[in-house]
């Protein structure tokens, strides 16, 4: 019997294209695209809200994470970004509170994720692929807003006397800013956390050269000259990319996707869904036929060149199994088809990572191998005949909970084989800026010099298993019995426990700005988000618009 959806988490659609934007309007100008809000109140993503004052909730943000991905492979002379808004007087006023009102828990753990993910992107594309973002800033910006504009390289806030920046959560709503905002004030802006205390903890905002001598925002500007500042600070802040001042774009096409009541089925990823043992089966399948080798051709092959066209599909099933699929906690990933041909497109991404297309198609990879990293579900790889975890495909099974591999002593030419490649150490580092096998072994360097000098070589079980890559390597008699084992064991714990768990061993060794976001910023807003404080039939959050004053548990826990 397939278990429905709940009417909150009816399918979810993450594709879109432009045409049928309802929030966001997308123009390029020579090197600058500006990407700017006017959001339609009617057209929240679930019903019981309004989007007033260019509020967002998860549909918005899908446009966001589409427009950002047209702006880098449609528009690769783009350099600078200038995110700002279209209505009078309002930039934006943060996650809509209604949504989050009536939203039940994992929909808003996990619209907090993808926003967190999409902002850590544009951070990404300005350090890894020489776009520049400039937050424009033409009137009131609050709570997410303003996280929003915290993502941007710069601030430019009009100077009108009444526009401040805010993060009114705690004092409102009795939650945390969701996105990033109080991580991002003192890692990435460097503000005084006793100044950020105070203005994480007022409603009003900051305004004018206070919010400049603060850091909250970088420079002013009248009304009268706003739109010339906004110009000519985006084409200097462009000066400083090596985005190409001469190329052609690929044309992002509609994602082909079948879905289905068990699975989903793209090109090059499957995913099949066992409700009875709540597991999901990513199958991704290496390239069937030639790839292309030189730049002219890849730009030829478009969306269809595999690396790119893979990711787009992964990036996609991830999504969907993220929210449409609750209760499927264990993610099973296996690959399929021919290893040298993966290796061989790795050695295409290596040959010509200094492409733009080629450093783009990479960036997509590594921001969604990073959604593995940061999903609340249980990932195990399984190293069958016929896989191909090589090269980039292996860094799916690295970012698993677990990996299990077929020994086939008697059999070497059935046997499973996985493949380390230099792309492994070197092109999809995690949010803690390693590799994940920098990550698997604590940066210990006779570990990882002995897994170089096997650079390239076809590992069997055996193999794998002296070098520390695997967690088993059961043999044909006994794989089925230990996967079956090993799964039933993690579907009988605590999602809960299991979610904090996972968490806390994926991320070791140095923290970064992006950690504490996803670890430090998710764990205490999850708990939150559970309080009576905030969500009880007396909290901040629930009486928001109601005129009735919260009603709050003092007790510190």
């Amino acid at each position: 019997m397939n278990a429905p959806l709940a009417p909150e988490l009816a399918r979810v659609d993450y594709r879109t294209e432009p045409s049928r934007y309802r929030h966001w309007s997308l123009t390029v100008e020579g090197t600058v695209a500006t990407l700017a809000m006017d959001i339609d109140e009617t057209a929240g993503l679930r019903p019981g809200y309004q989007l007033k004052l260019n509020s967002y909730d998860l549909g918005v943000d899908i446009e966001l994470h589409d427009a950002l991905n047209r702006i880098r492979f449609e528009h690769p002379t783009v350099s600078t970004v200038v995110i700002t808004s279209l209505k009078e007087r309002i930039f934006c006023s943060g996650a809509n509170i209604f949504m989050l009102g009536v939203s039940g828990h994992a929909w808003k753990v996990n619209f907090c994720k993808f926003t967190n993910e999409t902002r850590n992107g544009i951070e990404d594309s300005s350090r890894h692929s020489g776009l520049r973002f400039l937050a424009a800033v033409n009137g009131a910006c609050a709570g997410g807003g303003y996280e929003l504009a915290l993502a941007c390289d710069q601030i430019l806030l009009v100077d009108d006397r009444s526009s401040s920046v805010s993060l009114p959560e705690v004092p409102l709503l009795g939650v945390l800013p969701g996105t990033g905002g109080l991580t991002r004030l003192t890692d990435k802006r460097h503000m005084r956390h006793d100044l950020a205390d105070i203005f994480c903890t007022t409603t009003e905002g900051i305004r004018g050269q206070k919010a400049v001598d603060w850091r909250l925002v970088d420079a002013l500007a009248k009304p009268a000259v706003f739109a010339r500042s906004v110009s000519e600070r985006a084409l200097e802040m462009g000066r400083s990319s090596d985005r190409p001042l001469q190329a052609q774009g690929i044309s992002l096409e509609p994602l082909d996707c079948a879905y289905e009541v068990d699975g989903l089925r793209y090109r090059h990823v499957q995913v099949a869904i066992d409700r009875s043992r709540r597991t999901a089966t990513f199958t991704v399948r290496a390239p069937a036929t030639p790839q292309p080798e030189t730049p002219e051709a890849i730009i030829a092959a478009g969306v269809n060149w595999w690396p790119l066209a893979m990711a787009r599909e992964l990036d996609d099933a991830i999504l969907q199994m993220r929210t449409n699929e609750l209760d499927i906690g264990t993610w099973l990933l296996k690959t399929e088809g021919d290893a040298g041909a993966v290796l061989a497109v790795d050695a295409v991404l290596l040959a010509h990572r200094d492409h733009w297309l080629v450093r783009e198609t990479i960036g997509l990879m590594r921001r969604t191998f990073s959604r593995l990293d940061v999903s609340s579900r249980s990932l195990f790889a399984l190293i069958e005949s016929g896989s191909c975890f090589a090269g980039s495909l292996l860094e799916l099974a690295l970012a698993c909970d677990r990996i299990y591999m077929l020994a086939l002593p008697d059999d070497p030419a059935a046997a499973p084989m996985m493949t380390v490649g230099e792309v492994n150490f070197a092109c999809y580092p995690m949010a803690t800026d390693q590799s994940r096998l920098a990550r698997r072994f604590c940066d210990e360097a006779p570990a990882l010099e002995a897994i170089r000098a096997r650079l390239g070589d076809a590992l069997d079980a055996d193999a794998a298993m002296a070098l520390g890559l695997v967690t088993s390597a059961p043999d044909d008699i006994d794989w089925a019995d230990e996967i079956r084992i090993a799964i039933e064991e993690r579907a009988a714990m605590s999602a809960d426990a299991l979610t904090g768990l996972e968490a806390n061993l994926r991320f070791n060794g140095t923290e970064t700005m992006a950690t504490r976001i996803f670890g430090r910023l998710t764990a205490w807003q999850n708990w939150i988000f559970n309080r009576p404080n905030a969500v009880g039939d007396k909290g901040a959050l629930k009486l928001y618009g109601k005129g009735e004053k919260p009603q709050f548990d003092r007790n510190r826990v």
